[in-house]
């Protein structure tokens, strides 16, 4: 018996370049005020594009 398993998918939101003088302080602040607005939004750093990312989680089956 096999069962499918959800993936899970990020969806890129807004970009913020690594070397702002703020450093991430703007990447968070966007991402609070889409969590305020009831998107689950969460900042990782891509290390490959030197960006942080706000991004959203997706589940599909």
């Amino acid at each position: 018996m096999t069962s499918a398993l959800p993936t899970q998918q990020r969806t890129v939101l807004k970009r913020f370049p690594v070397g702002h003088p703020c450093g991430s302080w703007p990447a968070d602040e966007y991402a609070a005020a889409q969590r305020a607005q009831g998107t689950d939004a969460h900042v990782v750093m891509d290390l490959g594009s030197d960006q942080f990312l706000v991004v959203t989680d997706t589940t599909t089956q």
